[in-house]
């Protein structure tokens, strides 16, 4: 798997979560201490967030991160 699609699961499956759980992009940045226009750019794969943003993004969702990165097909309930 290319960087690129790795990226690609990871933000969609982030914005997938973000979305199913009802919390904006501006409550879950400032959960994480991280600037709205960021996780906007992660969500539209502008931006490669390190393993510690990820895994922050996680806890602040309360999931796993195997659903961050679930590459079998885009994670949807």
């Amino acid at each position: 798997m290319q960087d690129k699609e790795i990226l690609e699961v990871i933000a969609d499956n982030i914005r997938i979560e973000r979305l199913r759980k009802r919390i904006s992009q501006e409550k879950l940045a400032e959960q994480i201490g991280i600037s709205t226009k960021y996780l906007n750019m992660i969500e539209n794969k502008k931006a490669n967030p390190t393993i510690i943003i990820v895994v922050k993004i996680c806890i602040a969702l309360n999931i796993n991160l195997d659903i961050i990165y679930n590459t079998s097909e885009k994670y949807i309930h």
